[in-house]
């Protein structure tokens, strides 16, 4: 459960610094009333009873796949419940497109969280100093780049501390409500949910705008599934309803009772909750528990990045393992620095977590909705729970989640366009690189010699044999590898033991050891394996050649064993139907993409890499 409150609960953890505040700022037009503030206050309590609690706690967390989490893991699950069925071509489709908007979207979150949260915690300076502001965006920045430089190093540290430090966040924001709400308990008035209602019908041209404000205090609620696979889902529930839901609500509760007998307060009811002595603590405390919520979105950032590749939506990247014990702590560069490039730029050109929450929750309000929409096909097929009370609950969710959604769409012209358009560029990438993909491996195939023939044909016509192993990669298993050809062609030699590999990424986290070798032996010493790994286990070549020897009791000795890859560059020919710009684009990407030798944990002193044009 500790634990589970350092890197879960972190983003959500913190939106009591910005999000109250938000939901009474003057510009959404609604007049400063008693029954405002609680009508504002019950629809943050009974959005978090209902969005978070009863959707992601009480359901969506049943949605594991093999222990796992998040967007593309619940894609996946949605995949299998419809594979096999008669369900028609679309319908596939549809999954697919809804697990890589949801990802999509997570990019842009990526951006605006580490943004929001550390500038709305550094921003608490100027409650007792405002000689301290032209320092505000300063530190901040500095926060940042100091938080994105320690990535390399890895959270293994880190993280020992995160788990402790949130739970005091979580204890010491519950008691500064707390003290409010007994010296005003009137406020306890907003548990009943017909004052919600109330506000809603009163304030109907408002409540759009309202309602995007409302939502700040959800977000950070898709990190409960999405980081399921780190702790397992009784944690992450037991967490959420014994330590965060009740020092989340009574902070809110308390903001809200400080609002009511002091209306000053409303430029910063968080900070004010607070005597004056602890403010520079609570600043202190608020800003550790921002770099937290930071760390958890760009490790998610990091895992998504990962997951993508392996499963052909992203090209190759440089990937650094950060731990020997946690398979999931990895550090992505590239992806390290775009983030750090972009969070800094969001914080010079809006300055002001105010102003940031104008981008913020369009990208979260669209996840939810694609994670309700594959969690009820889940329900259904998977689990076969009963049609109606399957389609009542996912009308239910997806109108909640579709109103937060319009809500936040008010907000595109201030600053929404920002997410929304990184998500584009992420889904134009992720298209291009999987159908520029796909085409290629057709190309290739269509070119290509059966293996099995080329294999007899040895017998009447047998090369030069030399000692030692051959692992020739190749996409196609029933093909001839290029640079099997090539390297016939040029040395005119084959090794004694010649192994054609097949490395596939599957639809499941991780590959049961019985299942990830397939090997099938076609004589003149040669082998056609397949190999398996899952989104969340990294293809290492080595070991699976290792196990192979185990299993099939071959003579592979890693210092007589060699790799051979073919660097393929594919061709504008070869893309048709794609137009100009995606082919340039698919182009720029191949150039850039990771070697395959770092990919598949290839020996750089044992390995041969061969030019393949498609």
């Amino acid at each position: 459960m500790v634990a589970a409150l350092g890197v879960v609960f972190g983003d959500i953890g913190t939106s009591p610094l910005y999000a109250f505040k938000e939901t009474l700022n003057p510009e959404h037009g609604v007049a400063f009333t008693h029954e405002a503030v609680l009508g504002l206050l019950s629809l943050v309590f009974w959005g978090l009873m209902f969005v978070v609690t009863l959707k992601y706690v009480v359901f969506v967390l049943r949605a594991d796949h093999d222990g796992e989490g998040g967007i593309l893991a619940l894609q996946a699950l949605a995949r299998n419940a419809v594979a096999g069925t008669s369900t028609r071509p679309w319908v596939w489709q549809l999954i697919g497109l809804l697990g890589l908007v949801g990802a999509a979207m997570f990019y842009g979150d990526s951006l605006i969280t580490p943004a929001i949260s550390v500038l709305s915690a550094v921003e608490g300076l100027e409650v007792e100093a405002h000689a301290l502001k032209p320092f505000v965006i300063p530190i901040t920045m500095a926060i940042l780049v100091g938080l994105f430089a320690v990535q390399r190093k890895g959270t293994g540290v880190v993280g020992k501390v995160f788990g402790p430090v949130m739970l005091l966040w979580f204890l010491v924001i519950a008691v500064g409500g707390l003290r409010q709400v007994l010296e005003h308990p009137e406020v306890l008035a907003a548990l009943d949910p017909r004052h919600a209602v109330g506000f809603l019908v009163t304030h109907r041209a408002q409540s759009l705008g309202v309602l995007g404000a409302v939502f700040l205090a959800f977000t950070g609620g898709e990190a409960l599934y999405a980081d399921m696979g780190h702790f397992g889902a009784r944690p992450i529930r037991l967490a959420w309803l014994f330590i965060a839901l009740p020092g989340l609500v009574l902070n809110y509760f308390g903001q809200g009772a400080l609002v009511l007998s002091n209306p000053s307060a409303i430029d910063n009811p968080f900070f004010r909750l607070f005597p004056s002595w602890a403010v520079l603590p609570m600043v202190i405390l608020a800003a550790m528990a921002t770099v937290i919520a930071s760390q958890a979105v760009i490790s998610g950032a990091f895992s998504l990045t990962a997951q993508a590749m392996r499963m052909g939506y992203l090209p190759r990247m440089r990937v650094i393992q950060t731990s020997g014990e946690a398979i999931g702590q990895i550090y992505v560069p590239g992806i390290n620095w775009l983030l750090m490039v972009g969070v800094l730029l969001l914080v010079l050109g809006f300055r002001s977590s105010s102003a940031l929450s104008a981008a913020y929750g369009i990208a979260v309000s669209i996840t939810m909705v694609t994670t309700t929409l594959l969690a009820g096909i889940v329900a259904f097929k998977l689990w076969r729970w009963n049609r109606v009370a399957v389609l009542v609950g996912v009308v239910l969710f997806a109108l909640v989640d579709i109103a937060f959604v319009f809500a936040n769409s008010l907000k595109i012209a201030d600053g929404g366009w920002l997410t929304l358009a990184v998500a584009v560029v992420v889904m134009v990438v992720f298209t291009t690189w999987a159908k520029g993909r796909r085409l290629g491996l057709e190309a290739a195939a269509a070119e290509s010699l059966p293996l099995v023939p080329f294999v007899r044909s040895l017998e009447a016509h047998m090369p030069h044999r030399v000692k030692g192993t051959a692992v020739f990669l190749n996409a196609d298993a029933e093909a001839v590898p290029h640079a099997l050809l090539h390297n016939l062609k040029h040395n005119q030699v084959l090794h004694e033991q010649v192994i054609v590999l097949r490395v596939l990424a599957c639809d499941t986290p991780r590959v049961d050891a019985h299942h990830r070798i397939e090997a099938e032996s076609l004589g003149q010493g040669v082998w056609v394996v397949t190999a398996r790994h899952g989104y969340m286990e990294r293809p290492d070549v080595p070991e699976f050649i290792r196990i192979l020897a185990y299993q099939k009791g071959l003579a592979c000795d890693s210092m007589t064993t060699s790799y051979f890859v073919s660097r393929a560059s594919i061709g504008d020919e070869a893309l048709p139907g794609m137009n100009p710009l995606r082919r340039a684009l698919f182009g720029w990407l191949q150039r850039n993409a990771g070697r395959a030798s770092d990919y598949f944990e290839l020996p750089g002193n044992r390995l041969v890499e061969m030019g393949q044009r498609n």
